[in-house]
């Protein structure tokens, strides 16, 4: 199932996943990723984002390589 774009995506998504780097998923809106999601669950393969800031937002947040 292929979506238009990163939010078509995160709707009603359990998980997202980023496993690319491209400045469309670095600019993100993320309160509106987690109000799309069923459970705002942040899967970050590339480490773009702050896990701090993430879970501040109330994402359950996992990154590679990182303490």
């Amino acid at each position: 199932d292929f979506r238009p774009d990163a939010y078509a995506a995160a709707e009603g998504a359990d998980v997202l996943v980023i496993i690319t780097e491209w400045d469309q998923f670095r600019a993100l809106d993320l309160e509106r990723v987690r109000g799309l999601m069923r459970t705002p669950v942040l899967v970050d393969l590339r480490n773009i984002y702050k896990p701090a800031d993430v879970r501040a937002m109330g994402f359950r947040y996992a990154s590679v390589g990182r303490a």
